[in-house]
């Protein structure tokens, strides 16, 4: 089938392809762009930033978004000229008190607030939606309620999803501002002012790391345990072993399980959850007791005391003070996915898996997994005995999603991009928060140029350090049971939810990401060599190769 790739709508539309680098299931494409709108434009609002949100839409499955500036024409592809654009920003009402937020915000160290409000009730209100729907046995419930239960698990994801961008400017603003203040000051890389929130955040070095350890720990006082967890039989086998009986092992193992069990590995439900990869989670444990606990280590004092000295003497109090800013909030990041639409992710997944397997034990389609080609209203028509679509239709859609990647698709659409108003143009109150955001997001999405060769590839240095070992190619989370202890993780970008394969880790190379993507905020946090934004990674790098990866000149090299 020939497909055309036209705009969603007026503006200018680029490839989203730091975090999905392939098309996404109809359900997903149903549900992700309302919900993470809503979400971003509200605290967008509540920060007073000029960027109301990132519009997302989907183009036979490929998501693409454009920002959208608030007070702008939805049909605006450009700033109007900048006599027009001072009048506006100065005189206009709604603008003026748009601004007077964003300076009360940063002034007043809004994301303190919004830390406590997650710390105090929104995790743990989270926490105990994804219980309750968690409890659930759905393979007892009949169709009428598995129905239900789907409709209860996709609006619980959706807000999720909202509630995981209600707290995205939260995580941005003052380590945006930090490193905007931080790079005018020094002139540094961005990388080398990042590596000075290394520890700031517990759950980048890997999720549920201290049930892990409490696992490990067990373990090593249980000699006939550990000669299960040590022994011939599947990785499926030894989980139900390990969790048989009311001894510390099978205690410790079922609070790790309950937390990380059900959380995605990628950011759509047809990405498994942490149970359907038991080799995974085995091999996490085994590396765990070898290893014993990981030390959480945070930037060693030498490094923030030669950036400090770069800093011009009578910036240095100010700096001091935004360091401690971005270091505070810092785990928000993280902990929003993994406390939000990772858990959620999985549960709706779940849920589809269920009806999957009755339309195929009912001989309508040959495989649950088919199911993820649906749309929600045709996987309710499906459960009701109704033939449409046909199992030829959902194998085309699967087909397209299962061997199309970005790099098959436009990066653009629409009118030719455009850049932003120069923070200039801006009044002097609006330039604080402008430049934080320019600073994210120019970490998060920008990567430099390809640069490779048939045996090499160049990208972000992000963790220094330099690594050799055998390369993994993983091109899908499902690929995560062939990762062994010590192997170089080669993916074209990771999520939140990658943090399960942490402990076996080597090293970590990426087609796609910036100095604050997934993959360089984890690597930092757990100490291993990383380089991200390859761009061509993933296709120079064969797996099983041995490769050389130098975190701190950003190479990649094929040695054997």
């Amino acid at each position: 089938m020939s497909r055309t790739f036209d705009a969603p709508g007026p503006g200018a539309w680029e490839l989203e392809g730091t975090h999905f680098t392939r098309p996404i299931t109809p359900l997903m494409a149903e549900v992700f762009p309302p919900a993470m709108a809503k979400g971003f434009s509200t605290d967008s609002a509540r920060y007073g930033l000029m960027l109301s949100h990132l519009q997302m839409a989907t183009v036979h499955g490929f998501v693409y978004q454009k920002a959208i500036i608030f007070g702008a024409p939805p049909a605006a592809v450009k700033p109007p000229p900048r006599p027009i654009f001072y009048l506006i920003t100065r005189l206009v009402p709604k603008m003026r008190a748009r601004i007077r937020t964003g300076h009360q915000a940063i002034n007043n160290r809004l994301w303190r607030s919004d830390l406590k409000n997650w710390d105090d009730t929104v995790k743990p209100a989270s926490i105990r939606a994804h219980r309750a729907i968690q409890a659930i046995d759905v393979r007892a419930l009949d169709d009428a309620a598995l129905k239900k239960h789907f409709e209860v698990a996709r609006d619980h994801l959706s807000n999720m999803i909202c509630q995981h961008h209600l707290f995205t400017i939260t995580a941005c603003m003052p380590v945006g501002d930090f490193l905007a203040h931080a790079q005018e000051w020094t002139g540094k890389p961005s990388g080398e002012i990042l590596h000075l929130l290394k520890g700031a955040s517990p759950i980048s070095n890997g999720v549920a790391a201290d049930e892990l350890d409490r696992v490990a720990a067990a373990l090593k006082s249980d000699p006939a345990k550990m000669a299960v967890l040590s022994g011939g039989s599947s990785a499926a086998e030894i989980l139900t072993q390990l969790k048989q009986g009311n001894d510390a092992v099978a205690t410790a193992l079922g609070a790790y399980l309950d937390v990380v069990g059900y959380r995605s590995l990628g950011y759509d439900i047809c990405d498994p959850f942490a149970l359907e990869l038991p080799q995974t989670l085995v091999k996490a444990i085994r590396s765990s007791v070898d290893s014993g606990p990981r030390a959480h280590q945070s930037s060693a004092p030498e490094k923030i005391a030669e950036l400090r000295a770069a800093v011009p003497a009578a910036h240095r109090e100010r700096f001091d003070e935004l360091l401690n800013e971005a270091r505070h909030v810092y785990r928000i990041r993280d902990e929003r996915g993994q406390y939000s639409d990772a858990w959620a992710n999985g549960l709706l997944r779940r849920a589809v898996l269920e009806i999957g397997c009755r339309l195929s034990e009912r001989q309508q389609i040959p495989r649950a997994e088919l199911v993820f080609e649906c749309r929600p209203a045709e996987m309710m028509a499906l459960l009701d005995g109704q033939k449409e679509p046909s199992v030829e239709d959902l194998n085309e859609r699967g087909h397209w999603r299962s061997t199309k990647t970005i790099a098959d698709v436009p990066p653009w659409l629409g009118a030719p991009p455009s850049p932003p108003p120069p923070v200039e143009w801006l009044p002097q109150t609006a330039r604080r928060t402008a430049r934080a955001v320019d600073a994210v997001l120019g970490n998060l999405f920008g990567q430099p140029a390809p640069e490779s060769t048939k045996k090499s590839v160049k990208g972000l240095p992000v963790s220094a350090g330099v690594y050799e070992g055998i390369a993994r190619v993983v091109k899908s989370e499902s690929d995560f049971g062939r990762i062994e202890k010590g192997d170089v993780l080669v993916t074209r970008s990771t999520s939140p939810y990658f943090n399960v394969v942490l402990p076996l880790l080597g090293a970590i190379v990426t087609d796609r990401g910036g100095q604050l993507s997934h993959a360089a905020i984890v690597s930092r946090e757990y100490g291993i060599p990383a380089v991200v934004g390859t761009t061509e990674a993933t296709t120079i790098i064969a797996d099983g190769a041995r490769v050389r990866v130098d975190g701190t000149s950003g190479e990649v090299h094929v040695i054997g």
